[in-house]
């Protein structure tokens, strides 16, 4: 434990944010792995379910708690396989 008040004051705040963080990141990850599991079963809500986990993924990252590429990339591949399951929908 730390003995500077600086330091204290510091180790709070880290704490406060890991914290912070960690529900943001777990919150997209809960929407993408829905978004997932609504693409394979193929639900009449995917779409929703979809646009829910690109948002949660926007959220964390503009809070800076995944960053912006990896969010560009997770959001990606989800459109990808919501396109290729309209596209297999309409033929």
């Amino acid at each position: 434990m730390a003995n500077i008040q600086s330091q204290i004051k510091r180790n709070k705040q880290n704490e406060k944010r890991r914290v912070n963080n960690r529900n943001i990141r777990g919150a997209a990850r809960t929407a993408v792995n829905q978004a997932r599991a609504s693409l394979a079963k193929n639900t009449p809500e995917t779409k929703e379910d979809v646009l829910r986990a690109i948002s949660a993924l926007d959220k964390a990252a503009e809070k800076g708690v995944i960053h912006k590429n990896a969010a560009a990339r997770r959001k990606g591949r989800l459109m990808k396989k919501l396109a290729a399951l309209n596209a297999s929908a309409t033929k």
